[in-house]
């Protein structure tokens, strides 16, 4: 069998047992196992694998390599793959050329400034979109958010505080708008209530009732999103 992880196939060797009367997914060195029942159904051993993929993302040696904000790369503005090409203006702005193809993001700077010209605008248009669907949430429910500020975490896409002020990863504008959407939603309903209970998930879904959508997208494609790195870190 195959599963998808990380963007990546992985293969995962099955094994029928006698003795087994459950799923079962394990990690020997060897690489991934499912062992199934003797009279089990492919199709359940499929759904089983698929259930429990996180669990062995979780696990496996991470592969996914630190993605660069530079010349060449493709980067998914707003989950849209674009090609980075630099113009060879030493001053302007980035731009978004809208080819037929692949977009481009055209970045003027020289060389060695052009991952931190696109860094910048990158968290400018994320600052803009965050804002935008956090007013609509915070009208929605009733609240006010006092202070929005980007951050690079490496393992949360936002954080509220008690007092009004929401932090975001800024590497959500490389997610699709719907991801944005849901993160926004998510640190908004922490007004409501600064916790995870049932009450808290209620409120997510009030003001985003498509909450899933986002949450499904973010947990399949999460640890991709964060292998692109700011300009200045080490991979």
């Amino acid at each position: 069998m195959t599963v998808e992880i990380d963007g990546r196939p992985v293969d995962v060797a099955v094994k029928i047992s006698k003795r087994a009367t459950s799923f079962r997914l394990s990690l020997p060195a060897s690489g991934p196992v499912l062992t199934l029942p003797e009279r089990a159904r492919w199709a359940d051993g499929e759904a089983f694998l698929m259930r429990h993929r996180n669990w062995l993302a979780a696990r496996l040696p991470r592969t996914t390599r630190s993605m660069r904000l530079e010349p060449g790369m493709e980067v998914p503005l707003r989950g849209v793959p674009h090609l980075v090409v630099g113009t060879g203006n030493l001053r302007g702005r980035v731009e978004i050329l809208a080819l037929a193809d692949l977009p481009e993001l055209r970045v003027p700077g020289s060389p060695e400034h052009q991952p931190r010209r696109l860094f910048d605008w990158l968290k400018a248009e994320a600052l803009n979109d965050l804002s935008e669907r956090s007013a609509v949430h915070a009208a929605r429910l009733g609240v006010t958010v006092k202070d929005i500020k980007l951050r690079s975490q490496s393992s949360r896409w936002g954080s509220c505080s008690s007092t009004g002020s929401i932090n975001y990863n800024w590497r959500l504008i490389l997610a699709p708008p719907f991801v944005l959407d849901y993160v926004a939603a998510h640190e908004v309903a922490h007004l409501v209530e600064m916790n995870h209970s049932d009450a808290f998930w209620a409120t997510v879904k009030r003001t985003l009732p498509d909450m899933e959508r986002g949450r499904a997208w973010l947990k399949a494609h999460g640890r991709q999103l964060m292998a692109w790195e700011p300009p200045g870190n080490s991979g």
